[in-house]
């Protein structure tokens, strides 16, 4: 796991998630091996039948420089099979949802998005989250001290 955008998990409600690939030069990869990425304010967007991510910051590699340097911001092509992207772009236009990136990762040396189709809370939607979680927590922790005094 090189990064992930864990506000996100808390804005958005997750729909499905998939696996894609994602293109890279070369000292964008060598940016990412250092762990060296931002996904805070990242999202992705169909545009003529192909998936791209916008927003994701990668600081150049400090031993990249004039020719090898990359674009810190520049939009990333994402990679994914044709049936997916129409299937997505189906689902994100008719339920008005929105594509996200959760993680960026490394897998069999090859550079990986986890994104994710999301839709967006309202704040009472992410008060409720979190009251239900905090419910849980608790019910978890009563039922663990229950166990400990041997009920």
């Amino acid at each position: 796991m090189i990064a992930s955008n864990r506000r996100a998990r808390h804005d958005y409600d997750i729909v499905d998630t998939t696996e894609c690939g994602i293109v890279l030069q070369g000292s964008e990869v060598k940016s990412l091996r250092e762990g060296r990425i931002a996904l805070q304010d990242a999202y992705a967007r169909i545009v003529d039948g192909e998936v791209w991510l916008f927003g994701v910051h990668v600081p150049p590699y400090a031993q990249a420089t004039g020719f090898g340097a990359h674009e810190p911001d520049r939009r990333r092509k994402l990679l994914l099979h044709r049936r997916q992207i129409d299937e997505w772009m189906g689902k994100s236009q008719q339920q008005s949802l929105t594509l996200v990136p959760l993680s960026v990762y490394f897998k069999d040396g090859r550079a990986k998005v986890e994104l994710a189709l999301a839709r967006g809370r309202r704040r009472y939607d992410k008060r409720r989250a979190i009251a239900a979680r905090d419910a849980a927590r608790d019910t978890e922790r009563e039922a663990r001290a229950a166990t400990r005094r041997g009920r």
